[in-house]
């Protein structure tokens, strides 16, 4: 072969490799996509899919507007369903916690379980923390507990339901300690907080940031973290294991999902996505700034997690004598 005919051999190998590139180019978000919450405005949820918003633009990470779709209700069950009728849209993604997991487990109004979305990345671990009021007698979990020993049922902890972690970590260190005390439903953490700095209970399970600033104002003291690292926020504050139980607080995540009928090739978009932006110096601070735990997983270990989490809150709602439907 002289040189004219390798160049021209190069020129086609070249056309050829650029047309299998069109044949095989990457999807890419071509409109508005959707991110759908289970809170409404002002919830976790709602919060931090804003905020992720905010930074994919900052960022320049997304060529298209994102923007946020609140579907409350039925502890994510109407926002799962509402992902679900999209099927194959690859304009759409969900913002899920473990709550989607739970519902589904005593609830038969959940007809979709994550089992039936794709996942599509992990990306944070909800930590949480004891905390009482500040001029509270019970100075660490264990005057708690023992205070808790003494007065059978008379003690009294606020939370959301009696299938959230809050009241699922009260069962398993009654369970492990022999204390018993009294769980009081409310159903916003508005109402929440509010019952123990009133003083009508006597301890609460609260996210770390809300906590901090009810501790800056004086009001609240943290008695121990439910969190498997110490938080950086709250030095000398005991997590559970070292505070002297060793009972298992289960992950609370905050990840993505996609409508079931999705291709690889959009899973994948997604994934590397948010992969992108978890290296960003504006996820950083604001996982910094709340206090959260980064925990990236891909779409294969997302599932596997997911599985695990759910099999873990089957055996405590077992446990602790909650009906399961699934």
């Amino acid at each position: 072969m002289n040189y004219a005919q390798l160049i021209r051999a190069v020129a086609v190998s070249t056309a050829l490799l650029c047309v299998g590139g069109n044949v095989h180019a990457q999807w890419k978000p071509t409109k508005t996509v959707d991110m759908i919450v289970h809170t409404g405005p002002g919830g976790g949820s709602d919060l931090l899919a804003r905020a992720i918003a905010t930074m994919m633009e900052k960022e320049k990470l997304l060529p298209v507007r994102m923007q946020v779709l609140n579907r409350a209700g039925g502890n994510g069950a109407v926002a799962a369903a509402a992902i679900a009728e999209r099927k194959d849209d690859p304009h759409t993604i969900g913002l899920v916690t473990s709550v989607w997991i739970a519902g589904p487990l005593t609830s038969s109004e959940a007809k979709v379980t994550l089992h039936d979305l794709k996942p599509v990345a992990g990306l944070l671990l909800d930590p949480a923390v004891f905390a009482v009021r500040a001029d509270s007698p019970y100075k660490t979990l264990r005057d708690f507990i023992e205070a808790a020993k003494a007065q059978p049922g008379q003690l009294k902890q606020s939370g959301g339901s009696v299938t959230s972690r809050d009241n699922i970590i009260r069962q398993s260190l009654q369970h492990a300690t022999g204390a018993r005390w009294a769980f009081v439903s409310f159903p916003g953490g508005g109402e929440r907080v509010a019952a123990l700095l009133g003083g009508h209970v006597d301890i609460m399970v609260i996210e770390p940031q809300e906590a901090g600033e009810q501790v800056r104002a004086g009001k609240m003291r943290v008695l121990a973290q439910l969190s498997d690292r110490p938080l950086p926020g709250y030095p000398g504050v005991p997590t559970l294991k070292e505070a002297g139980y060793d009972v298992k607080a289960t992950p609370q995540i905050r990840a993505v999902v996609a409508p079931p009928g999705v291709s690889n090739e959009v899973v994948a978009y997604w994934e590397d996505l948010f992969a992108k932006l978890r290296a960003t110096p504006s996820w950083k601070k604001y996982v910094e700034d709340n206090q959260l735990e980064d925990h990236f997983t891909n779409s294969a270990d997302l599932s596997k997690m997911i599985k695990q989490i759910e099999d873990e809150l089957r055996t405590q709602y077992q446990a602790a004598g909650i009906k399961l439907v699934r």
